[in-house]
C-alpha cells in the first residue's frame, strides 16, 4: 500500500461508517492541530522537541502475542490501516506483550507475516513503526510511581479470593481493601520491594485507587501491577513485575502519539478507566502541555472577573470528573455543591477557587481536560478510545485459547490448518488478501453486535479469484474412460491429439495451455450411469456429450468388476467433431464433461475440506464447542490434475473447471505428490 497517497474519503471504494465520520470531525475541526512527533515513541517532552506530525492521525493495530492472528483481527487491520492510509496517516504495529508467560517469539513472527501478507506496511513517513509495550515498562513503572506518590495507587496484599469477594456485585457496591488508606509512603516501599523482586507471584498487587462503588465494575479499584517471576521474550528477566493490559494500553497509545485508539465492543466499559488513567498522570505524560494549562488558567483568571466566572462554571459543569480520593478534590466539591443552589456564590468564591485549582493543578488534570476544551481543543493531546462491533462469523471460534486447544489437542493439524480460521489457515485454504480485504468491507464497520453468514466470506473469494485463478482440469473420483474406435480414427493406437484451453477465458494475454487426447481417459464417476434419471445429459449407453476442449464421444456400453462395481467406460469417437475446428459443431450435444488423459496425468493429494464446525454457533451460550465439530471436514482423495499442474507453485490458486477453487499446498513436505486444497463451497457455475 502506498504510504503517501491516500483514498480520498468518500470514494466509490471506502463506504463511510462512524468512524470515518468521527476522524472527519476531527479534522475539520482542527483537534488534531498543532501536535510533534519526535520520530520514536516517548513522553510529552520528547515529542516537543520533534518537528510537527507529518501523520494527520495516527492508528495502531496492538495484538498480544499469545497466539496466531485470526480472520477478526483481518477486521481491525483493515479497519486501522485502511482508515490510516485513507486520511493521510500512519497505523503502528505494536505488540501488547505484557504477560510473559503466554507470548513467544513464535507469534510476533507470524503476526508480522500476516499483516504483510494480508497487504499492510507499517512503514511510513520514511520511519518503521514497530514498536513493543515492553519497550515502555521503564516509563510505566514511574506512572505508577507517580499514582501512588499523589495518592491514586496504592498496593494490596489480600489475596486474589479475598479481592474478588470484596469487589461486589453489579447491584452491591465493593468493600474497601484494609490496604486502601495505608500511607503514601508505605505503598511506595511495597511497590519498590514488588520491583526488586523481594514477594513471590501473587502475594501482592498495586491497585487503582478510584471508587469502590462505582456502578461500573471495572472502576472499582482495578489492579495494574501484578507480581509474575517469568521470562519476557523481549525483556528477558530484567523484570519480575508486568503491567495489566488495561494499564498498559492507554499509556502505550499516549506514547506513541495515537489519535483514535480504536477497539471492539467489549472494551467499551473500560474506556472510563483509559480516560482516568491518562487524565491522572498528565503532568509526567504531558509535561509540555500541563505547563500550558497552567498558563492558560493564569491568563482566564487575569481576564476578570466574568471570564473566571464562565470558566469556574464549565468546571462546575464537568464536576463528575472529580475524584472521592483527595482532600482538594473533595474541596474543590464543596464548591460546586454551593453553586448548585446560589449561583451568585460563583463570585464570592472565584479567589478559593482560582487558590485551590493552582495550588493543586495536578490533582485537577481530569477536571481540566474537560473543562478547558472549550479554550483550546485537546489541549493534553491524549488518546482518544473508540469501539466497534467484532466481528461475529458463523460456523467459527475465534477464542485463541479454544484455537490453541483445537491446536495442542491434535483435532487440527496445527495453526495452519486449513480448517482454521486463522490468517495462516484461510491462506493454505485459498483465500488471497484481496478477498479478506473485500470480506472486511462488505460487512462494513457498526456499533451494534450482529452475526455474518459464513457464505458472505466465501462469495468474496468468488468474486475476488474469478478475474485472476488460473482454469486447469481435475478428476477427484477417477474412474477410466476407454474410447475404442481411437485406431480406427486416428490411423494408429499410440496417436496423441493435442488440444489447447485458455488459462483463463476473459484474459487472453496469459496465454493457452496445452494437453492431449489418448484413447484412454479419467473422467468423474458421477458423469456415467447406466441407467439416468429424467434429465441427466451425460455419459449413459446411446448418449453424445463432448469431451471439454475436445471430441463429441458416444457411450456404447461398461465393464464391471464381479461385484458389479464399474471398472470402464466404454466410448466412441465422433470424428470431425474437435472444439474449434469447422464442423464441431455439426452434431449437438446437451452435456459437456471434463477429463484427464491417462497417458500423462499427474496423480495428486486432494484434501476436501468443509467448516470445522456444524453449527453455526458452535461456543456460543457457553456450549462445549468441540460437541460441535463436523467430523465431515475433512476428506482426503487422489485423483488426477492436468501436467501443466505437476509444478504448480505453493500459493497458486486454480479453478477446476468441474469442482470450483483449489489452491497448490507446497507447505506440506510430507506429501510424495502435488497437494490441493480444495475450497469447498465454491463450485463452477456451468456444470449441470
Amino acid at each position: 500500500m502506498s504510504e503517501h497517497a491516500p483514498t480520498p474519503p468518500g470514494g466509490t471504494h471506502t463506504a463511510s461508517h462512524f468512524l470515518r465520520q468521527i476522524i472527519e470531525r476531527d479534522l475539520l475541526q482542527g483537534r488534531l492541530h498543532g501536535r510533534r512527533w519526535a520520530g520514536t515513541p516517548g513522553d510529552g517532552t520528547h515529542h516537543a522537541r520533534g518537528n510537527p506530525d507529518p501523520a494527520k492521525v495516527r492508528l495502531r493495530f496492538p495484538p498480544e502475542p499469545n497466539g496466531y492472528l485470526h480472520v477478526g483481527h483481518a477486521k481491525s487491520i483493515w479497519i486501522n490501516f485502511g482508515l490510516a492510509r485513507d486520511y493521510g496517516g500512519v497505523c503502528h504495529m505494536r505488540f501488547d506483550d505484557t504477560n510473559p508467560e503466554k507470548e513467544e517469539q513464535e507469534y510476533v513472527d507470524a503476526i508480522l507475516d500476516a499483516v504483510r501478507w494480508l497487504g499492510w506496511s507499517w512503514d511510513a513517513f520514511g520511519t518503521q513503526h514497530l514498536y513493543y509495550a515492553s519497550h515502555y515498562f521503564d516509563f510505566m513503572y514511574r506512572a505508577a510511581e507517580y499514582l501512588i506518590e499523589t495518592g491514586h495507587a496504592y498496593v494490596d496484599e489480600q489475596t486474589p479470593e479475598q479481592m474478588r469477594a470484596n469487589r461486589g456485585t453489579l447491584t452491591e457496591p465493593g468493600v474497601d481493601s484494609p490496604f486502601r488508606h495505608r500511607p503514601v509512603e508505605e505503598s511506595l516501599a511495597r511497590f519498590r520491594e514488588m520491583r526488586a523482586g523481594r514477594h513471590p507471584d501473587g502475594a501482592m498487587v498495586l491497585r487503582a485507587k478510584i471508587d469502590m462503588a462505582s456502578p461500573n465494575i471495572n472502576l472499582r479499584d482495578p489492579a495494574i501491577y501484578r507480581i509474575k517471576h517469568a521470562t519476557h521474550h523481549n525483556t528477558g528477566d530484567a523484570w519480575c513485575i508486568y503491567p495489566m493490559y488495561t494499564y498498559a494500553h492507554p499509556i502505550e497509545d499516549a506514547l506513541e502519539n495515537i489519535t483514535h485508539s480504536i477497539c471492539t465492543l467489549e472494551f467499551e466499559d473500560q474506556r472510563p478507566f483509559y480516560d482516568w488513567l491518562l487524565e491522572r498522570i498528565v503532568p509526567i505524560l504531558r509535561a509540555p502541555q500541563f505547563e500550558r494549562a497552567k498558563q492558560l488558567i493564569d491568563r482566564i483568571e487575569q481576564q476578570g472577573v466574568e471570564a473566571g466566572k464562565e470558566f469556574a462554571l464549565h468546571c462546575h459543569n464537568h464536576a463528575h470528573k472529580l475524584g472521592p480520593n483527595t482532600e482538594p478534590e473533595r474541596q474543590m466539591r464543596a464548591l460546586f455543591q454551593r453553586w448548585e443552589h446560589d449561583r451568585d456564590t460563583v463570585l464570592r468564591d472565584l479567589p478559593a477557587f482560582f487558590a485551590l485549582l493552582k495550588a493543586h493543578t495536578h490533582q485537577f488534570t481530569p477536571l481540566l481536560a474537560a473543562s478547558l476544551d472549550a479554550y483550546e481543543a485537546e489541549i493534553f493531546q491524549l488518546p482518544h478510545q473508540y469501539e466497534f462491533a467484532r466481528l461475529n462469523l458463523t460456523y467459527v471460534v475465534t477464542s485463541k485459547r479454544k484455537l490453541k486447544q483445537l491446536v495442542d489437542d491434535g483435532i487440527v493439524r496445527g495453526w495452519d490448518d486449513p480448517r482454521m480460521p486463522t490468517i495462516v489457515g484461510l491462506r493454505r485454504r485459498g483465500y488471497t488478501p484481496g478477498a479478506i480485504r473485500l470480506f472486511c468491507e462488505r460487512t462494513g464497520v457498526s456499533k451494534a453486535n450482529g452475526w455474518i453468514d459464513y457464505g458472505v466470506l466465501e462469495g468474496a473469494l468468488r468474486d475476488d479469484l474469478e478475474g485472476k485463478a488460473a482454469r486447469a482440469m481435475a478428476v477427484l473420483d477417477p474412474v477410466k474412460l476407454k474410447l475404442t474406435n481411437w485406431a480406427d480414427v486416428f490411423g494408429r493406437a499410440d496417436h496423441r491429439e493435442p488440444c489447447t484451453a485458455p488459462v483463463h477465458p476473459q484474459r487472453p494475454e496469459l496465454g493457452q495451455r496445452q494437453f492431449s487426447l489418448g484413447p484412454e481417459l479419467w473422467i468423474e464417476r458421477e458423469d456415467f450411469q447406466e441407467q439416468p434419471p429424467k434429465g441427466y445429459f451425460r455419459l449413459f449407453p446411446g448418449n453424445k456429450v463432448r469431451l471439454k476442449y475436445g471430441y463429441v464421444i458416444e457411450c456404447t456400453g461398461c465393464e464391471k468388476d464381479t461385484d458389479g462395481r464399474v471398472t470402464a467406460v466404454l466410448a466412441t469417437v465422433v470424428p470431425d467433431t474437435k472444439s474449434g475446428t469447422p464442423g464441431a459443431d455439426a452434431v449437438k450435444v446437451k452435456g459437456t464433461i471434463t477429463w484427464v488423459g491417462a497417458h500423462e496425468a499427474v496423480a495428486a493429494e486432494i484434501r476436501l475440506y468443509d467448516r470445522l464446525f456444524a453449527d453455526p454457533h458452535p461456543d456460543a451460550g457457553g456450549k462445549d464447542f468441540k460437541a460441535a465439530l463436523n467430523p465431515d471436514s475433512l476428506h482426503t482423495v487422489t485423483g488426477y490434475v492436468e501436467p501443466s499442474l505437476a509444478g504448480a507453485a505453493a500459493d497458486e490458486r486454480f479453478q477446476f473447471e468441474r469442482h470450483g477453487y483449489f489452491v497448490t499446498d507446497r507447505l506440506d513436505h510430507t506429501a510424495q505428490r502435488p497437494v490441493f486444497n480444495r475450497i469447498v463451497g465454491l463450485k463452477d457455475r456451468w456444470v449441470k
